[in-house]
């Protein structure tokens, strides 16, 4: 079967033998986790915790392959959410691959408002999950994440107040390429 996350926060994620760890997703309220595995009939390879309380609403592999079977809907449904998942992560190599760490900060800071893609000015956001997260989502240590956003305040793109980030100028940040 597959978790549908009711509220709170998941955090999928990988450990290396020495113990780092390498965030790959965070679920977030309305969203799903786990729906490859029914079709694969192999063990999940990364691991699932929680961030704050959570409640999580498990639909059975039975439940899955009927509604399958007799909704055309259902199907188009669930390959649309594989399908964006599959994306995502496509995203995210070609954003390791070929962005700086720099470039990967401003754009995760800028995606996490829509509003912010076409605005310019000065905005605020909060931080999901803490900066460890974040850093380990963007493929840096913690360290080089810090150094980042001590660079783009040094520049006066940003100011950093615990998990609070005020822009100074959106366009300006966008425009900085680091």
């Amino acid at each position: 079967g597959f978790f549908l996350v009711i509220y709170g926060q998941v955090k999928l994620s990988f450990v290396t033998p020495s113990g780092q760890e390498k965030v790959v997703e965070i679920i977030t309220p309305g969203n799903s986790f786990g729906e490859a595995l029914m079709f694969m009939g192999r063990p999940y390879i990364v691991m699932a915790q929680t961030l704050a309380d959570t409640m999580l609403l498990h639909v059975s592999k039975e439940v899955v392959f009927e509604g399958l079977a007799r909704e055309p809907e259902f199907a188009k449904k669930m390959l649309a959410g594989l399908s964006r998942r599959l994306h995502s992560l496509i995203s995210d190599v070609e954003s390791y691959s070929l962005q700086s760490g720099t470039q990967r900060v401003i754009g995760y800071l800028l995606r996490q408002d829509d509003a912010l893609e076409a605005d310019t000015g000065p905005a605020r956001l909060t931080l999901p999950v803490t900066k460890a997260v974040v850093a380990s989502r963007l493929n840096l240590t913690p360290e080089h994440f810090s150094r980042i956003l001590h660079e783009l305040q040094s520049l006066d793109l940003i100011r950093v107040e615990g998990r609070d980030v005020h822009i100074v100028d959106v366009g300006r940040l966008r425009a900085h390429t680091g």
